[in-house]
């Protein structure tokens, strides 16, 4: 009599082979981020003229995050805050160009550990900038660009781009403007651009990635759309008929009336609050500009992982370290608390285990880490403040932190800190920010504060921090922010052979 399958689902040879199944993969990760990218500036966050195709393909199979927030508005304590999932009071690397205490524990080092290939190419923004302190920290492939001349040294975009440009004496960044056109015409070729390289220098690692046997852990960081704004051809006339609304026109007297750290800021070096309009019109192109040149580099990366069959079992992020004023309130750049400069654009993808969709939920991008460990089946480190968005997420307030004005030692912006003087005349720099989805209280210790009405107030126009009227407002969010400080750092304080869990 032949034998059924359920009679031999229930033999000892049956269950053997069962426990002799290989367990199921662990999903690959592909990290993408862009420097200084708005929230606004993707078609499938409902910018009408940014083209952004690859991106809004992503966003249209992700969960796409309406209301993502930064931990700080500055490239190394937010990327700090990513790859640690801690906060910058918690990890400490709270200004550019400095170290990260060796004590923190980072991603790809978790990810190693659980034998993961660990690799990155592009912009890490570590210090020292080397490819060798890159890889002391879990990096087993380093592709490096900083993006700034003052690293050229360590870059290896800087040493291929020697080799193999006709012209590798001419400043990657220097414009080669045509009289009545865009004056941020790159004058190098964009098959020689760090955007270019870094997309090249990507695909290059997954191909060998996909092909190791291996699950990987993949790092890909474009320094665009970050100043300064130069674009190449095609892309520096790819926006020239395109009337792009430009922000509110900003005066002195304007400035005058924020808090004086803020004033600080935006009125260090040479102030831009005054660009003539014009010019303002062909920073907005060009960004514009920069954003789709990414935009192209993330289009042919997730082609080929789709074309070596990774796509079905890989997470993809995309994700930026802050957002950028674009002369809003007066500012170009960042290192301030206006939605432009923390609120950020953060796409998700996991085919079968995220939802694609718009998610309404306020995040914080401390919340990346514990998400990643958590959907690979990792542990997540007691010390991890963030919260893993696989599962049921409920924030009532999101909160940022930065030294402003921003610590900086070069040229005409030395605004070094001083103990007993802080910096710039900012006694006490540390300034807070506390959101929830209708309120948003920034405060400056010595310095007074902002309270905004998002809900009512969108563009950040009028502070009601000492309106009599929203005297009880101020309080409660300050009683939060003062609740806040004082419990993020609970597991750090207790030690460790106390905490439910360890050995």
């Amino acid at each position: 009599m032949p034998l059924t399958r359920r009679a031999f689902l229930a033999t000892p040879a049956a269950a053997l082979a069962q426990q002799q199944q290989p367990p199921p993969a662990r999903p690959n990760v592909l990290w993408i981020m862009a420097d200084q990218f708005r929230f606004d500036c993707l078609g499938a966050n409902g910018n009408k003229l940014i083209r952004t195709p690859a991106l809004d393909a992503l966003a249209a199979r992700s969960a796409n995050f309406q209301n993502a927030f930064v931990q700080a508005p500055v490239c190394v304590p937010s990327r700090a805050s990513y790859f640690t999932g801690r906060y910058p009071h918690s990890h400490k690397n709270r200004v550019n160009y400095t170290p990260l205490d060796s004590r923190e524990a980072l991603a790809q080092q978790m990810f190693h550990e659980a034998g993961y290939l660990i690799g990155s190419a592009g912009k890490l923004h570590y210090y020292p900038p080397t490819v060798q302190h890159a890889r002391s920290l879990g990096w087993d492939r380093v592709q490096l660009d900083d993006g700034v001349t003052a690293t050229d040294q360590y870059s290896d975009y800087f040493t291929w781009r020697s080799l193999v440009d006709p012209e590798p004496m001419l400043p990657y960044q220097t414009a080669a403007p045509i009289p009545g056109k865009n004056p941020y015409r790159a004058a190098i070729a964009y098959a020689y651009t760090p955007t270019a390289w870094t997309g090249m220098e990507a695909r290059r690692m997954l191909g060998e990635f996909a092909n190791s046997g291996r699950p990987f852990f993949q790092f890909v960081s474009f320094f665009k759309p970050h100043s300064p704004y130069t674009v190449p051809q095609p892309y520096d006339v790819m926006y020239d008929n395109v009337e792009i609304p430009l922000p509110k026109r900003v005066t002195l007297d304007d400035i005058h009336k924020l808090p004086l750290p803020v004033q600080k800021q935006i009125l260090r070096g040479k102030p831009q609050y005054d660009l003539d309009r014009g010019r303002l019109e062909w920073i907005y192109r060009s960004y514009y500009a920069s954003v789709s040149m990414v935009d192209r580099e993330i289009g042919a990366l997730l082609s080929d992982l789709d074309r070596l069959g990774k796509a079905s079992n890989t997470i993809v992020i995309f994700s930026t370290d802050h957002g950028d004023q674009l002369l809003e309130h007066g500012l170009e750049g960042k290192n301030v608390f206006f939605e432009a400069s923390v609120h950020v654009p953060f796409l998700l993808s996991f085919p079968g285990r995220i939802a694609p969709g718009n998610r309404d939920e306020l995040i914080e991008m401390v919340d990346v880490l514990p998400t990643l460990l958590d959907s690979c089946g990792l542990p997540a480190r007691k010390n991890i403040q963030g919260r893993s968005l696989a599962k049921p997420h409920q924030r009532d307030f999101v909160f940022a932190e930065n030294i402003i004005p921003e610590v900086i030692t070069s040229g005409s912006l030395n605004l070094p800190y001083e103990p007993g003087k802080g910096v710039g005349g900012i006694l006490h720099p540390d300034a807070k920010m506390i959101r929830t989805r209708r309120w948003k209280l920034n405060y400056y210790p010595g310095n007074g504060g902002e309270l905004y009405d998002l809900q009512n107030d969108p563009g950040e126009e009028r502070n009601l921090y000492t309106d009599p009227a929203s005297q009880s407002t101020v309080r409660e969010l300050k009683d939060h922010l003062l609740d806040f400080l004082i419990t993020a750092d609970e597991t750090d304080q207790i030690a460790p052979h106390w905490l439910v869990g360890n050995p």
